[in-house]
């Protein structure tokens, strides 16, 4: 057969093949070949981030949980319920789902008065606390214990943390209406009054939500289940935030 002008006979177009293949290899290996070398250094930068990443975490070490103390009375203590169902108990699991480290110690007294609770106050609240909650004064309305001496109890506590450099809280607590439109006036005012005065946060009722709800109360209709529980620290959890947030701050 005649050969067609200008085309390479088959032994050279072979031997063309042959050399660019041993000049530049075959496409096929070349591409295995950048693949392979991409993928080496892949892993070797994945592997740089994580050391990085890990020495990162090291240098930085997590942030040191706020000391808090919660001084009430059996509210708080948790009467009637295992300990891990208490108000300080449940406040702090809430606090850590929200990525708050927070060291928590229950200082709550059943029975306890305003004034009880001023005369235990330096060994319920140790040195290195940051923050109390304070939450007394329930018994001293349900026993109709003169309002002026709950004042009186309450303020000395705030002055006295005060004093220590530790912060303060304070919720509210109302009195019963069976003393009277006067007593519940004069009691319901301390809060308030002292939340103004000192220019500390208040969550004005401790049993917001809860109070005169026989399925959120125990048998005694006074103090809270598991479940009213649950609710007093829902609706307390943003105003405990921020009191934290601003513990925070003044640490810097």
């Amino acid at each position: 057969m005649a050969m067609v002008s200008g085309a390479v006979p088959a032994s050279e177009e072979d031997s063309m093949r042959v050399s660019m293949v041993r000049s530049y290899g075959n496409f096929d290996s070349a591409v295995e070949r950048r693949y392979g070398m991409f993928m080496h250094i892949a892993v070797l930068m994945l592997a740089l981030m994580t050391v990085a990443t890990a020495a990162s975490a090291q240098a930085q070490p997590a942030a040191k949980p706020i000391k808090l103390v919660v001084l009430g009375d059996s509210l708080s203590a948790g009467l009637g319920l295992p300990a891990q169902e208490a108000f300080p108990a449940k406040l702090k699991k809430a606090l850590q789902v929200k990525g708050i480290a927070i060291d928590m110690t229950n200082a709550g007294v059943s029975g306890d008065t305003a004034s009880g609770g001023r005369d235990r106050l330096d060994w319920s609240v140790p040195e290195g606390t940051e923050g109390v909650i304070v939450e007394l004064g329930a018994n001293d309305a349900l026993r109709g214990i003169d309002p002026d001496l709950a004042r009186t109890a309450l303020t000395d506590i705030v002055q006295r943390l005060k004093a220590r450099k530790i912060a303060v809280m304070l919720c509210g607590m109302l009195a019963p209406p069976n003393y009277g439109a006067d007593y519940a006036a004069r009691f319901n005012s301390i809060y308030p009054d002292l939340a103004k005065q000192f220019d500390v946060p208040l969550y004005p009722f401790f049993l917001d939500g809860v109070a005169a709800d026989a399925k959120l109360n125990q048998a005694d209709g006074i103090h809270p289940t598991a479940a009213g529980v649950d609710i007093i620290v829902g609706n307390m959890l943003p105003t405990v935030e921020a009191f934290l947030r601003n513990i925070s701050e003044q640490r810097r």
